[in-house]
């Protein structure tokens, strides 16, 4: 849903606005004007919140660097309607990124680009094509060095790894099989742990 009668020429047009007027939810920045995204299924929560879980506790990374659902990240309109900014499912920042961050959990085009971004698949081709074909391109485009596609139906986590300016593929994972990251050399995690549910 557009936010009525508000119009963007620049990101930091947006940002001034947002930073001082209240809105509730998340929004994406396509064309000029708020769209408001749809809450996340409890299914997708969950499964981005047990990888920032996993990851913390298999100490990669530290827990404060990883986020889930309410980091931002500004990225370069590629298409027509491509969204200038992006909340992806899970974001591993950087340690500059504390300190850059302070006032609002936004990753602008002028700041070096988060570790890893992960999304977590919706059903349907509309966000099949936004994640595997819009964000993909838009992560590259940043300089984001792993990006992971996790599909909830299959069970499957797809690795791409930065390679010069396109994402290559490092591998598509499932079951019992260890996650290969390239960002991140000394993980350890099978990809039943990511959807393990512990019902």
């Amino acid at each position: 849903m557009a936010q009525a009668g508000v119009k963007f020429t620049t990101f930091e047009a947006y940002l001034s606005y947002s930073n001082a007027t209240p809105m509730e939810g998340r929004y994406e920045l396509i064309d000029g004007a708020l769209v408001q995204l749809p809450p996340e299924s409890e299914l997708n929560n969950w499964i981005a919140d047990n990888l920032q879980f996993l990851l913390a506790i298999v100490n990669v990374v530290p827990r404060r660097l990883i986020k889930t659902h309410t980091c931002e990240v500004q990225v370069p309109v590629l298409q027509p309607k491509d969204a200038a900014n992006r909340y992806p499912d899970l974001v591993v920042l950087r340690p500059e990124h504390l300190e850059l961050t302070q006032r609002r959990l936004t990753v602008t085009l002028d700041m070096p680009p988060p570790r890893l971004i992960v999304e977590v698949i919706s059903p349907g081709k509309t966000n099949r094509d936004r994640d595997y074909i819009h964000k993909r391109a838009q992560y590259a485009a940043i300089g984001v060095p792993e990006y992971w596609l996790i599909a909830p139906v299959a069970e499957t986590v797809l690795v791409l790894t930065l390679d010069r300016k396109a994402y290559r593929e490092v591998g598509l994972f499932s079951q019992d099989a260890a996650i290969v990251s390239i960002e991140f050399p000394d993980l350890e995690l099978t990809v039943r742990q990511v959807f393990a549910t512990g019902l």
